[in-house]
């Protein structure tokens, strides 16, 4: 028998905390775009906002290089390496074609240095030298980044080299690179700095990045951008406006002012009519819930995590939550026991479900008073449930 627990409209607002905009709650058609495939997300709670051909498999030219980075700051937040390693480079590395960061065969590099030169120089020469330092050789690098792919859940996505030169079995797609860009941002923070960084300077040679929409919007932070004859034009692209950050993804655009145009019309529909809020916060309390047979009569419930929503602005007013137990709480109950599910509801339809906790412990009562509380508890069954 399950327990169905409405808020009332006081509660609501009480644990919404939320700050209205006076907004429309329509929402247009995503904007067109000149990219074959493209996908807009939400980075906290993961709602897509936009998307077309978004599990497509694609070269991904240069943004490959967001796994290049990735792997290397986790090999290094684990101890494994670190960023003042002085990396030697090769001549494999060295000879390496397509953009550079121009180091020199048989010298040694900072890995940090490296990292930039990666990131805001997009040097295939440093990525080289960041997967051998990584893993002794490219090969053991690459396989080190498809374990993480399978990790994350990259379902279309497989890398055959560290930085993205073509190869027809290299590949990826846009809800992957989405996916890939959010871990990025959220466990590396120190690392995604770097993708901001306008210019460069190694070896007395000063390079821009080539995200030129660092330039046009300064909520703009990132990411990359890529381009081969296959690719296309490609960019990944995430900012942060009125607290919610956004990602962008559009591939095989057929220009670079038109990735730019693509990019930005994105996130700019994202921003316009999109907002995540915090909705429910672990560890606070939503409401008591009696208790039968505890040493305490009521015991808080609260959601067993963080959770975010994205909408409309006017229409988180609209959320209604309701509680369902999963039967009457009955002593001995233990801090963080799942007793039930928490449901947001909008316009009758489920936007997310999370667990509802018990906050604190309620030990038993002793024998008599169990038993007196079991025939309390049968005699209230009986009433309510009749």
């Amino acid at each position: 028998m399950f327990k169905h627990l409405n808020f009332i409209k006081a509660g609501i607002l009480f644990f919404l905390s939320l700050s209205i905009l006076a907004e429309e709650s329509f929402i247009p058609d995503p904007p067109s775009l000149n990219a074959t495939n493209y996908i807009l997300m939400d980075s906290i709670s993961g709602r897509i906002l936009a998307e077309k051909g978004a599990d497509e498999r694609i070269e991904p030219a240069s943004i490959t290089k967001i796994m290049t980075g990735y792997v290397a700051a986790d090999q290094a937040d684990k101890g494994f390496v670190g960023l003042s390693d002085e990396v030697f480079i090769s001549e494999n590395c060295w000879r390496k074609q397509g953009s550079k960061m121009f180091i020199r065969e048989g010298t040694r590099v900072l890995l940090s240095d490296l990292m930039k030169g990666m990131v805001i120089q997009s040097g295939n020469d440093a990525s080289c030298a960041i997967a051998e330092h990584v893993a002794a050789s490219e090969e053991g690098f690459v396989q080190l980044m498809n374990l993480y792919a399978r990790e994350m859940g990259l379902k279309n996505t497989q890398f055959r080299n560290e930085s993205g030169w073509p190869d027809p079995e290299h590949f990826s797609s846009a809800r992957d690179l989405a996916i890939l860009s959010t871990n990025l941002i959220n466990k590396f923070p120190d690392h995604y700095s770097l993708y901001k960084e306008k210019y460069f300077t190694f070896n007395e040679i000063k390079q821009r990045n080539r995200n030129s929409l660092l330039w046009q919007d300064d909520s703009i932070d990132g990411i990359k951008t890529g381009h081969t004859e296959s690719a296309g034009y490609c960019l990944v692209s995430s900012g942060v406006r009125n607290d919610t950050r956004l990602i962008s993804v559009t591939l095989r655009s057929s220009s670079e002012k038109a990735r730019l145009t693509d990019n930005r019309r994105l996130l700019d529909y994202g921003f316009r009519y999109f907002r995540t809020k915090k909705i429910l916060t672990r560890d606070l309390s939503l409401l008591k819930e009696q208790v039968w047979g505890g040493e305490e009569e009521q015991v808080n419930l609260s959601s067993g995590e963080d959770l975010y929503l994205t909408l409309s602005p006017r229409d988180f007013q609209r959320v209604e939550p309701k509680i369902s137990l999963n039967d009457y709480l009955q002593a001995p109950i233990i801090r963080g026991q799942v007793v039930g599910k928490i449901d947001l509801l909008l316009d009758g339809e489920s936007l997310a479900t999370v667990d509802a906790i018990a906050m604190e412990e309620v030990s038993s009562l002793g024998f008599f008073g169990r038993a007196w509380s079991n025939i309390k508890l049968l005699t209230y069954r009986f009433l309510i449930e009749e």
